[in-house]
């Protein structure tokens, strides 16, 4: 079947653990990246994106369905209640698959779809893509992407082979590509380690630099590919990251740092903006005028966006926006998110494991705690935070130093009032 020029092949690139600043087109002074600096130019970028939450299996859920976690039921990486992760997870997995996806609207509408990089819900298969990498069969290791989290760091061929076999069989196609990239193990190639060392800077910092721009390379090959095979006219590409991260060493006189040594609090696995901000970025020559706008953009935002392009119902319902539609991009004042215990989640009780509600409304944010159930040792991401409401002006302090509860309760009041009124009946829906 001829693609019609209508049709846009679609493509998804997703970032694994990188901070929203962390990147040249963003401001940072030291990371270089180049190929997302120029997919930036050509977007319509959007500098304060947010995810569902900090942490990739419920935010990769969020993108795939367009619900936030309590809606879609991935609060957290594992089931709580026993040592088979596996086995407990089946159920939720096989509930999370009711849902209408992304990927299988467009598989039903005729897309070829690959899945590369970063998977958590079972086999490709599983997820409703025609082409894929992961096995996600337990007894083989598959666990959040098993064998498609070569892909980046060991090349590109499963995913440009597939990009030839789209255009050999003139039919569209959507690319999932999250690689494991810059995700730790930060083992970068020494030629661009090389170029972060520097008297001064912690090793951490080095390494996760170099893993930035090596993500940034993998991206330029992709984008290439597209160019050289002529169908860059005729490719939507989405950018976004799955959730912030920052080194350990930055925040060693933070007292709480002393409880979590894999990577700094107030990073990922937390509502501050370290956590769940992301530029998220849309390019479609042609189509879209390329421009940085001062828009709220969500990952719930992706399925009603893609399925526009191309000329798909999405499913009714669904809380996010077209991102193309500018009336409703302006339309929209809050934006609002969750985080629930990272390693533990309670099926069909999203509450039980509850730790933060969030929203950003305007340039003024409200993160506000719950106590919800943690039993594994992640909880001490968590567990030095006692303040029950924190409110941060995040356009004059994005760094979220001076917490304003204390000093404009009105505000504190109005905005928790949006949050439940957000939470509750989605909740109570379940």
């Amino acid at each position: 079947v001829q693609a019609e020029p209508s049709r846009p092949n679609i493509v998804l690139i997703i970032s694994d653990d990188q901070a929203w600043s962390d990147y040249s087109f963003m401001g940072h002074p030291d990371i270089k990246t180049p190929h997302l600096d120029k997919l930036a130019a050509a977007s319509l970028t959007f500098g304060r994106g947010y995810v569902s939450a900090p942490l990739c299996r419920p935010s990769l859920a969020s993108m795939v369905t367009g619900l936030y976690p309590h809606q879609h039921g991935i609060t957290g990486n594992d089931v709580n209640g026993g040592t088979d992760r596996a086995a407990l997870d089946v159920p939720l997995r096989e509930a999370f698959h009711k849902h209408p996806s992304l990927i299988k609207t467009l598989t039903a509408n005729g897309y070829l779809t690959h899945q590369s990089g970063k998977w958590w819900e079972g086999s490709y298969q599983d997820g409703g893509f025609t082409h894929g990498m992961t096995h996600g069969d337990p007894k083989r290791g598959g666990r959040h992407g098993d064998e498609g989290l070569a892909i980046g760091r060991e090349g590109m061929k499963p995913v440009t082979s597939f990009i030839d076999h789209a255009v050999a069989e003139k039919k569209p196609f959507f690319l999932w590509y999250a690689p494991f990239l810059p995700h730790t193990p930060h083992n970068p190639p020494k030629r661009l380690l090389n170029k972060y060392v520097k008297d001064g800077r912690a090793a951490d910092v080095a390494n996760y630099f170099a893993m930035c721009e090596w993500f940034d390379e993998t991206c330029g090959q992709l984008l290439d590919h597209i160019e050289d095979k002529k169908i860059a006219n005729n490719t939507l590409v989405l950018y976004i990251c799955d959730n912030g991260w920052a080194a350990h060493s930055t925040r060693v006189d933070d007292p709480a740092q002393k409880l979590w040594k894999r990577y700094a609090q107030r990073s990922k696995g937390s509502p501050f903006e370290n956590g769940i901000r992301t530029p998220i970025m849309v390019s479609w020559p042609g189509h879209l005028k390329p421009q940085r706008v001062p828009d709220f953009a969500h990952a719930i935002d992706l399925f009603p966006t893609v399925a526009a392009a191309a000329g798909i119902k999405a499913p009714s319902g669904l809380p996010g926006i077209n991102l193309l539609d500018a009336k409703k991009r302006k339309g929209r004042q809050t934006v609002f998110g969750v985080m629930n215990s990272i390693y533990n989640l309670t099926v069909g009780e999203p509450a039980d494991t509850l730790q933060y509600l969030w929203c950003v409304d305007g340039e003024w944010k409200l993160i506000v705690r719950h106590q919800g159930k943690d039993t594994t040792y992640y909880k001490n991401i968590h567990v030095w935070d006692k303040k029950p409401v924190r409110l941060y002006n995040v356009k004059d302090d994005p760094n979220e130093l001076k917490n304003l509860a204390s000093k404009r309760p009105e505000l504190v009041t109005s905005l928790r009032k949006k949050i439940d009124a957000w939470w509750k009946p989605q909740v109570k829906a379940k």
